[in-house]
């Protein structure tokens, strides 16, 4: 009888066992920009959820299933993304979905989630076009572009300054962002001296100029790293020297640093991740994300990351994949990830994220705001 028992047991232990090993995996997809102009951007986002599924399967997987991640090359293309959200979700079968990088092509990817019913954490997008379509299904986790400054100008009116030159290239991104720091701007105080828009590389010297009449405190160039770089050089020759140079992007990027050498010093730049920020995990994320793929984190890995992070909340909160259990959870979840507060408004926008100022001082970056994680100082008037 003794021996029965034991054979029953060990026939329900090996039966588990079996079904443990044939559970289906949690397949999340994407898709990211790994060729076209915005693959260094895309290429650390999905590093940052690939070592997201690495560290989720070995803590020992999610519900009991290991997680998979589906991905292809959108090339940099909304509507090649929107084209292979559509292959994710008819053909590979996914269970979730995670957003690409820029907002344009969050954007054509989001129509698409929302068309199937399929919920969507987005990643590096911010623009308010996606969260002003009434979408049901749209979560996002990056900053909004209409806050995205905000800290940079709070700073600066914090150490004095008066007067705000703002110039930027047109993209969906600053359509967003001007507005945002022209609201702020009025609200503290800081008068507008200047305000324009820049297309081509060839108008930098005529705008810096123009920036010299304006003699404003704080210039804010809301731009990325092509142009940033040259726009910098001009302000140096023509000896243009407000008491802040603020960059949206552009500066908080080690390439920024690596190219202009000492005439980086002082120059600030707003972003969302920074591998000084003293908060929990920041430094051990640095250290072994620099071992697996040889240089430090960007702001994009850690979106990334955390990106992986949120979806794993909410479906341990769900205690499903099912569809309408997990929206619930995205909707109504707060979570502190490694990039942030995760919490989202009724129309999926983010708003417990904010985004920190740094500084390069010293050849690095230093973050400088806010006050309670700042690592040193901000230098103002920027020598």
């Amino acid at each position: 009888m003794i021996r029965n028992l034991l054979v029953s047991l060990c026939t329900l232990v090996f039966s588990l066992a079996l079904g443990v090993q044939a559970a289906e995996p949690i397949r999340i997809g994407t898709t990211q920009s790994l060729t076209g102009p915005l693959e260094d951007f895309g290429i650390n986002q999905l590093r940052g959820l690939q070592m997201w599924v690495g560290d989720v399967n070995a803590r020992g997987r999610l519900l009991g299933r290991t997680v998979e991640l589906v991905y292809y090359d959108d090339g940099s293309d909304p509507g090649r993304s929107a084209q292979l959200y559509q292959k994710l979700i008819e053909q590979d079968k996914v269970d979730l979905l995670v957003g690409p990088y820029s907002s344009d092509i969050t954007m054509a990817a989001s129509q698409v989630a929302e068309q199937y019913n399929f919920p969507m954490l987005t990643l590096g997008a911010s623009a308010e076009k996606i969260w002003s379509q009434g979408y049901e299904n749209i979560v996002g986790l990056d900053t909004p572009a209409t806050r995205y400054m905000d800290i940079a100008i709070e700073a600066a009116v914090a150490e004095g300054a008066r007067t705000l030159a703002i110039v930027y290239r047109e993209t969906d991104f600053t359509r967003d962002v001007v507005p945002g720091v022209q609201s702020k701007a009025q609200e503290l105080g800081l008068q507008i001296v200047l305000n324009e828009a820049v297309d081509e590389v060839s108008d930098i010297p005529g705008l810096v100029q123009r920036l010299g009449k304006a003699d404003a405190d704080v210039i804010m160039a809301i731009a990325y790293i092509d142009g940033a770089v040259d726009f910098v050089r001009e302000l140096k020759r023509a000896q243009v020297k407000p008491q802040m140079l603020v960059f949206g992007v552009a500066a908080s990027l080690a390439e920024f640093g690596q190219a202009l050498l000492a005439d980086a010093e002082g120059i600030s730049g707003v972003t969302q991740w920074l591998r000084g920020i003293r908060l929990p995990g920041a430094q051990d994320f640095a250290y072994r994300y620099r071992k697996l793929y040889g240089y430090n984190p960007g702001a994009y890995a850690v979106l990334g990351y955390s990106g992986g992070e949120v979806i794993e909340a909410a479906v341990r909160l769900a205690g499903t994949t099912d569809h309408a259990a997990v929206r619930e959870q995205l909707h109504t979840m707060v979570f502190n990830s490694l990039l942030g507060i995760y919490k989202v408004d009724a129309d999926g926008r983010q708003v417990g994220k904010s985004n920190y100022l740094l500084q390069w001082q010293g050849k690095d970056r230093r973050l400088v705001k806010p006050d309670l994680l700042a690592e040193s100082k901000l230098v103002y008037p920027m020598k």
